[in-house]
């Protein structure tokens, strides 16, 4: 085994899918438990929410995951279809245009010829693949679906844990703030930019969310 050859990730999510789903699941869960009426609600009230939230977030990941399949095989066609093309490009001229349609406009504004004429060389040598999902997309929609479905219980196991469901409800919101900030913090590293400020900004998102239920007699 060669020590100087990088490890492939075991997922082709990036940062950027992944606190995505997060984010969806955690503020759909909280939607559920801020319809929970605490002055009134009785176990069977805290019962029914946590299988609502469960339910719709199970849902929810699961045609997440079915969609996440069908964006794969809507890119890899788009690329694929591209490729031959370019293959069957009558001239040269036609084969540039085709690439230049696909660079960023800033990019393509200020590329050299030689850009394009290394890049249209470069493809010609690439055969061409067909369009089918492999062993990681399926692992990369199970993925999808996990994270939808867990970011379910921090917002309901204190249901579960904690008798007062005024108590409960509090802890509940808390648990999904931090957890928006997390998902924030995990944005803002990969962007390069401020991780405080995305995770602040998330958490605010998730704090005026419960605001409003409170308002609202959650």
């Amino acid at each position: 085994m060669n020590a100087d050859k990088p490890l492939k990730p075991l997922s082709d999510l990036d940062p950027i899918d992944r606190a995505s789903e997060v984010v969806f699941g955690t503020l759909m869960a909280m939607s559920f438990s801020g319809t929970l009426s605490v002055a009134t609600a009785g176990e069977q009230d805290v019962h029914t929410m946590m299988l609502a939230a469960l339910g719709c977030n199970l849902a929810w990941g699961m045609a997440d995951g079915v969609m996440y399949l069908v964006s794969v095989l809507t890119e890899s066609e788009r690329k694929n279809g591209l490729l031959r093309r370019l293959h069957h490009a009558r001239s040269r001229v036609e084969a540039d245009t085709l690439i230049a349609e696909e660079l960023p406009e800033r990019l393509k504004a200020n590329a050299d010829p030689a850009v394009f004429d290394a890049l249209r060389k470069a493809l010609m040598h690439v055969p061409e693949p067909k369009t089918t999902l492999n062993v990681r997309n399926y692992i990369d929609a199970l993925l999808v679906f996990l994270l939808v479905v867990l970011s379910t219980f921090p917002i309901v196991v204190p249901f579960m844990l904690i008798d007062e469901p005024m108590h409960a409800l509090r802890v509940s919101n808390a648990l999904g703030v931090g957890t928006l900030f997390l998902s924030g913090y995990q944005l803002g590293r990969y962007s390069g930019g401020s991780a405080w400020r995305f995770g602040l900004g998330l958490a605010a998102v998730g704090a005026a969310m419960v605001g409003i239920i409170i308002f609202l007699g959650g």
